[in-house]
């Protein structure tokens, strides 16, 4: 392996691990805000920075190793001493800020760029926040003494260590780049004392790194070092890397071992001591991360899987086997549709990922607007363990964010207010997921002080936005008038908007995935809006259907029913329109032939099949020459140069049938917006 590509495996576990201990970081922060103080989470911070800065240091970027010494530091501080009562706002902030600040550094280098962030003034707040708490708490003799022991602890190397050791330490089976992760294990010994001797000796310069890898996995990784640190302060530092099994360290004068206990293990104890502030969060965001950076490789493979199915298809409904009774071929094709079929739902399940992570960002998002806005606000989470596509997470991370931003800052109303009113001081948002099919619905409901149905006509009519006579629209056609462009129902825009400014961004990029958003509101009680996504983008159940010599494919979850109607059903509206009167319920009629301009050789509706869909609650029938069939089909993206023709808002794709035709997949959702 060449340094280049050693350089660039290292990086990418740099960032990896990095991610996910900020992430858990900005979690504890948030917790400690929330419960009683920092003083069940700070270990855990101390050791996260102590991490952060051990590993920054070792890819020499020195602003982001700077910032974590820092708070580190300060948590060194609080840890040993203990002082009584500290400012938990002003700590709250300042290592959000710290945060803020390595995360923006990490994006520059995921992009490619260098890590330039001055990281001055932060680092000055965070030495006065600790010098202040010094002087309230300590006499200055003990802050001397402290400081001293601070300094000694952080130097990166010593000239004198009064005890030696030895450590032995197995990694995860299957975990990969072994050599990596020991020459991280040297980086952190070498920051508390003197390595003496490793074995293997070259983890990262040697010419064949399988073979040092295999030689760790079989044999351990072993390293000699001094350090004046005592057995527990030693055994914690090494057990910080990431996927260590086992631990064994010795102290070599006198001879004793000390087995520690499996990673495995820790986070367990961990996890349960923690259970009431963590729980499973950092586990959930761990998996979506690990993902994400696997997502080149996890798409690809599922555009392999794609075209096995569409192959499969072209194989078993070959033309040339109709008519020919081949009971063995027929036997044989089954199995092989029930192998890709298992194959297709492993590697779906690696692409699902669950909704925590997304879901725990808006803690921040809460956090931050509540002391902006002088608001007490409480978010509950109910259902993130609920998984989806890792591409559609990509697409709602942002219309959630500005949903629960829109519902703090519009709907839920000051203490004050809220106390004037009867009801609770502290705001409630709640974010709930579950699935329903094969959707998964995301409910945002606060108990704010709701919509006005006529505050909204109101506005709609002001801005010429009334797309019918507002005496024949229904509640929720009211309430969807806040996702029109340039509609908004606060009368002074500010840094976080009212409802409507941005929310005709939400609905476009919920409906680009095939999703749908509808609002209901009580005026004075609160607001609930809900979103539905599908699980994937990637294959979809498909009823093929014929027009002429087009083929169409509709999803099977829209679709309710299809009939074949008689010529006397088809009533005309005055406009001319077709309509037909289904148990008491008028539907209009789309002729997909005229819709989409292709020639048919019928006309009469009695001749075709009226297939009935519904989507948001809206319902209308398409007719068609005659249906082909329920098959599961690949979606597949429409060339550029066709959507430079006509603007599409009624196709979502195509895909190719087992005989090899194109077929195009109706866009449900937008031709409910055509028609209605």
């Amino acid at each position: 392996m060449s340094e280049n590509t050693s350089n660039e495996s290292l990086l990418d576990v740099y960032i990896f691990e990095t991610t996910q201990l900020i992430e858990e970081l900005e979690q504890l922060v948030i917790s400690g805000e929330k419960g009683n103080g920092f003083s069940d989470c700070i270990n855990e911070i101390f050791r996260i920075m102590h991490t952060v800065k051990g590993a920054s240091a070792m890819m020499m970027f020195d602003n982001i190793a700077e910032l974590s010494h820092a708070v580190e530091d300060l948590f060194y501080y609080l840890r040993e001493e203990k002082p009584g009562e500290i400012d938990c706002n002003t700590l709250g902030d300042i290592v959000l800020e710290a945060i803020d600040f390595i995360r923006n550094e990490i994006v520059k280098i995921q992009e490619g760029n260098t890590p330039d962030g001055d990281g001055t003034s932060k680092i000055s707040n965070i030495e006065g926040f600790l010098k202040e708490i010094k002087e309230v708490h300590e006499s200055d003799e003990v802050v001397e003494k402290q400081q001293i022991q601070i300094e000694e602890s952080s130097k990166v190397k010593k000239t004198c260590f009064s005890e030696g050791y030895e450590a032995t330490v197995h990694f995860d089976e299957g975990c990969g780049m072994e050599n990596i992760r020991c020459f991280e294990i040297i980086h952190k010994v070498s920051q508390i004392g003197e390595v003496v001797s490793t074995k293997p000796k070259d983890v990262l310069d040697s010419e064949d790194d399988e073979k040092v890898n295999g030689q760790i996995r079989n044999d351990g990784f072993n390293i000699t070092f001094s350090s004046d640190l005592d057995m527990e302060s030693v055994k914690a530092i090494i057990s910080e890397t990431f996927f260590i099994n086992k631990l064994k360290i010795k102290k070599l004068n006198e001879e004793r071992f000390v087995e520690d206990i499996t990673t495995k293990e820790q986070v367990d104890k961990d996890e349960e001591k923690n259970a009431n502030k963590t729980k499973k969060k950092e586990k959930g965001a761990s998996h979506q991360g690990f993902i994400s950076l696997s997502l080149d490789k996890a798409n690809k493979l599922m555009d392999l899987i794609g075209e096995l199915v569409m192959s499969e298809s072209m194989v078993t409904q070959n033309p040339d086997l109709i008519g020919l009774e081949l009971g063995n071929f027929q036997k044989s094709a089954r199995q092989l549709r029930k192998i890709i079929a298992e194959v297709q739902d492993t590697v779906m399940s690696i692409r699902m990922v669950p909704l925590s992570a997304t879901f725990q960002k808006l803690n921040r998002i809460v956090r931050d607007m509540s002391k902006k806005m002088d608001k007490e606000v409480k978010l509950t989470i109910i259902g993130e363990e609920t998984e989806v596509d890792k591409n559609i997470i990509e697409h709602i991370s942002d219309p959630l964010m500005h949903i629960v931003r829109n519902s703090i800052d519009h709907g839920i109303e000051t203490t004050e207010e809220r106390v004037s009113k009867g009801k609770d001081k502290v705001g409630s948002v709640t974010l709930q997921a579950k699935n329903s099919g094969s959707d998964v619905l995301i409910i945002v409901k606060d108990d704010g002080k709701g919509m006005s149905e006529e505050k909204i006509l109101k506005k709609a009519r002001e801005n010429g936005l009334l797309i019918k006579d507002e005496n024949e629209m229904t509640r929720e056609e009211i309430f969807n008038l806040i996702f029109l462009p340039g509609f908004s129902t606060k009368e002074a825009v500010t840094e976080y908007s009212g409802r409507g400014v941005g929310m005709d961004v939400v609905a476009k990029n919920i409906e680009k995935i095939g999703g749908s958003v509808r609002v209901d509101s009580t005026e004075g009680v609160g607001t609930s809006i809900l979103i539905k996504i599908p699980l994937t983008l990637a294959i979809i159940d498909g009823m093929n259907v014929k027009v002429g010599k087009a083929r169409y494919t509709l999803p099977t979850s829209s679709i309710k029913e299809f009939f074949r109607p008689k010529d006397s059903d088809i009533i005309n509206d005055p406009d001319n329109n077709e309509m037909i009167m289904v148990r008491g319920k008028c539907y209009p009629i789309v002729r997909l032939n005229e819709h989409f301009s292709v020639e048919t050789n019928i006309s009469k509706v009695s001749e075709g099949v009226l297939i009935m869909v519904e989507q948001d609650n809206k319902g209308f029938c398409i007719w068609v020459d005659e249906l082909l069939g329920q098959q599961q089909v690949v979606v597949k993206a429409l060339p550029s140069y066709i959507k430079n023709i006509r603007n599409i808002k009624d196709l979502s794709g195509c895909t190719l049938l087992g005989d090899g035709n194109i077929s195009l997949i109706i866009d449900i959702t937008g031709l409910i917006n055509l028609i209605y």
